[in-house]
């Protein structure tokens, strides 16, 4: 290869990697830009007026009141309590605990995600006691998604103790409509689980230190090409 060609061949080289490394800085600014609004959509649902029961019922959608603090009242549905697996708080292994509620005056059925409770190592198909009062109840919490998936090897599990709940096919299992968000309950444990849940965070550092990289690159890749292909040949004499 000539000397003009290789030039060529390497200012392409050069243009490409500048172009394609600040395209995906970019990107991940963009990213950034997406995940901090809904930071704020979820910092400004948290500061949000407490809803009830009742509420969620006439909320046309009631996804659009994620993070907002709610109280409901209704009876726990205590047979069809389910363990969900392999869930971490405080770094240590245990079960969600997930119990349906009736809300009251027939208001529908929501999914409360009590809280977090340690299984037992020796007996790992070991279903452990939780309090759960006859009766009518008040929940404080602030509302979620339905718990999140983990991956799962083969079919899901339909028993007390579970790897994922399918909302879908719960529903199928009560014959009852569920509503199509959970609630996080936060008031004080008087039923011995931990509500420790963790923060919600969308990551938005993440793509900043993304975008930061791959700017990085680029300029690395523009200065390496300047010095190497103008200034060492035309401005630094060679002996």
């Amino acid at each position: 290869m000539n000397r003009r060609l290789r030039f060529w061949v390497i200012s392409l080289a050069a243009l490409l990697g500048v172009g394609l490394s600040a395209r995906l800085g970019l990107w991940q600014l963009s990213r950034a830009s997406q995940k901090q609004a809904l930071q704020l959509a979820m910092d400004g649902g948290a500061a949000l007026t407490r809803l009830t029961g009742t509420d969620l019922t006439v909320l046309p959608d009631p996804t659009q009141a994620l993070h907002r603090p709610v109280t409901v009242r209704g009876h726990w549905i205590a047979n069809r309590t389910v363990f969900l697996d392999n869930r971490q708080m405080n770094a240590r292994q245990g079960f969600y605990v997930i119990t349906p509620l009736q809300v009251e005056a027939d208001a529908g059925v929501v999914l409360i995600q009590r809280g977090w409770v340690p299984r037992n190592f020796v007996d790992r198909t070991a279903v452990p006691t939780v309090q759960t009062p006859i009766g009518p109840v008040e929940i404080k919490g602030r509302i979620a998604l339905p718990p999140a998936k983990l991956y799962e090897l083969g079919h899901p599990t339909t028993g007390v103790i579970r790897q994922n709940l399918d909302m879908v096919d719960f529903a199928a299992e009560l014959g009852l409509p569920l509503m199509p968000i959970s609630i996080q309950q936060t008031d004080e444990s008087l039923d011995g689980l931990q509500r420790n849940w963790p923060v919600a965070s969308v990551g938005v550092e993440k793509h900043q230190g993304y975008a930061f990289q791959w700017f990085g690159l680029s300029a690395l890749i523009a200065v390496l090409y300047v010095w190497f292909q103008i200034v060492r040949k035309y401005f630094i004499p060679t002996r």
